[in-house]
């Protein structure tokens, strides 16, 4: 990930000292990596119906303030304190972020530890929020509330530091995963598939029609997720003293490009039409698979990796139908698929001359790579998908993960905040308004039943 974990590029200087330069951009990308969790919730939001638009934005919002605590509190040391046995890792220095120095150096970074710790805690937010788009509909509040603050510590903190602390295992056995593949989009991916065999199905699944409410938030929030993606990619090597970061920056918007169009030819073939939705999955199929990858590709290896991941995940959000589990926004399709589509392609395309000299399969490094890769995977699929199928299982049994029939029903939204995302009778020309109006009477005069 950043220069302190991954090998170092050549002409780096062994010992570093704080430059506010690189503070600075790490600092406007760890901006632009917040605003990935709200342009997530506005991609998920306008995707659901009418009923439960406040309650999709909520389940992503409301990691802004759990993972926010938590991290300070004991995450920041679980994921990247002194390494224990390449599992988990931690430092009394770093427990409530108070005992560490204004200017103190993160490794060998030019940034200090509070710029990477800040960092950092914005990809700890947004990931759990990724989850959240599997279970539309129709899980308590409360209960998502409590799996956010169980599922980071047990999950993502350890995992976190399995790929990316000086020290953790999949480091140490060479796993190559830039910003996230493994630990953000596979991690998250294989939670919600965890989470969804425990809740179920919603109401009329397969029958009734659960169109997007609103395609223009949908594209909105992809727009957000393009736009912060740049600080989530190329600020994770904390900086650009060596033009790694450039090149990361260029692979992100190449990528992206690509599975768009891949997704799009995919589904003009398949289904007949470009579709705005189709547009908007495809460009977040291709940041999440460039994200692994996009400091040991070039810009022609970001090309065919963006079409590849844009056809395979079009491919798979499918599969939910033929197989019976409901991922209602294709978090599995678009997050797990994409995640392993990327990383799995380093090991293929890795060029051995951006973030360090491994190369893959097609640049003469044979299968070596490909190897650690697919460990990386494995291991972190199967360990975030029964670790949150557990807690999943045991909050349900506690205090019931879902909602009632009939508030599912009704709404989450009434049901757990008390609100509708759109008031149409208000004063301004709503449907009562109109109605009123065409009586001869006042818009705001009450109606006798």
């Amino acid at each position: 990930m950043p220069p302190g974990i991954l090998p170092l590029a050549d002409g780096l200087a062994e010992k570093a000292t704080l430059s506010p330069a690189n503070t600075g951009f790490v600092l406007v990308c760890s901006a632009l990596v917040m605003l990935m969790t709200p342009g997530l919730a506005f991609f998920y939001g306008g995707m659901v119906r009418v009923k439960s638009v406040l309650n999709m934005l909520m389940m992503s919002f409301i990691s802004l303030g759990i993972v926010t605590l938590l991290w300070v509190l004991y995450g920041f040391g679980l994921a990247f304190g002194t390494d224990a046995g390449g599992v988990i890792g931690w430092n009394g220095d770093f427990a409530g972020l108070g005992h560490i120095g204004l200017t103190q150096l993160w490794g060998t970074s030019t940034i200090p530890i509070y710029v990477f710790a800040v960092f950092q805690l914005m990809f700890a937010v947004l990931t759990p929020a990724l989850i959240s788009g599997a279970l539309a509909d129709r899980v308590k509040f409360t209960a998502w509330a409590l799996f956010i603050a169980l599922w980071v510590t047990v999950v993502y903190f350890p995992v976190a530091h399995w790929v990316w602390a000086d020290g953790g295992w999949l480091f140490k056995l060479g796993v190559i995963d830039f910003a996230g593949g493994t630990a953000v989009h596979i991690n998250a991916g294989a939670a919600a598939l965890g989470v969804i065999l425990v809740v179920g199905k919603r109401i009329g699944f397969k029958k009734d029609p659960m169109r997007p409410h609103s395609l223009p938030l949908v594209m909105l929030g992809a727009g957000l997720l393009w736009f912060g993606w740049f600080g989530f990619n190329a600020g994770s090597w904390l900086g650009n003293d060596d033009g790694v970061a450039a090149v990361a920056f260029l692979n992100t918007q190449v990528a992206t490009g690509a599975a768009m169009l891949g997704w799009l030819g995919y589904e003009k073939l398949r289904h007949g039409s470009f579709t705005t939705l189709g547009a908007a999955s495809g460009a977040v199929a291709g940041l999440v698979a460039i994200t692994p990858a996009c400091g040991a590709v070039s810009p022609l290896g970001a090309i065919a990796l963006g079409v590849i991941a844009g056809v395979l995940c079009a491919m798979a959000v499918g599969l939910k139908y033929r197989f019976g589990y409901d991922d209602s926004l294709d978090v599995i399709g678009v997050h797990l698929v994409g995640g392993i589509v990327g990383s799995l392609l380093v090991g293929l395309f890795a060029t051995g001359g951006v973030q360090s000299h491994a190369k893959g399969l097609f640049y003469g490094g044979g299968f070596a790579q490909l190897g650690k890769q697919t460990v990386g995977v494995v291991c972190v699929l199967l360990y975030s998908l029964v670790v949150s199928y557990v807690l999943a299982k045991a909050i349900d049994l506690v205090m019931g993960f879902r909602v009632g029939e009939d508030e599912e029903i009704t709404g989450v939204d009434q049901a757990a905040h008390a609100e509708t995302a759109y008031d149409f009778a208000g004063a301004g020309g709503g449907t009562a308004a109109r109605r009123t109006t065409a009586l001869g009477e006042s818009p705001t005069k009450k109606v006798d039943a």
